[in-house]
């Protein structure tokens, strides 16, 4: 049993989705094994931004990405989520 440390992009559907709304609702939307390590919001360009945020990922479940993945997907307003980076530890 391992973690990975991941960070993602939620992208919003547009300019008007409260991002610090989307924040408050990663801690409850994320599976059993993974923990937010931090997230901020970040601008993209024209105005639009992002959340950008970091996990630590029990590894033991092999499913979890996809699971971790769904979860954000679900999140009310994020049209896109995307892995930019991820690393065993």
């Amino acid at each position: 049993m391992g973690q990975i440390v991941a960070v993602y992009d939620l992208m919003p559907e547009n300019t008007d989705v409260d991002l610090e709304s989307v924040i408050k609702a990663i801690n409850g939307a994320v599976p059993k094994g993974v923990r937010v390590l931090e997230s901020k919001i970040e601008p993209v360009a024209f105005g639009l931004k992002k959340v950008n945020v970091g996990f630590s990922i029990d590894d033991s479940d092999e499913a979890i990405g996809g699971d971790l993945e769904n979860a954000l997907a679900s999140i009310p307003g994020i049209e896109n989520v995307e892995c930019i980076s991820s690393t065993l530890l």
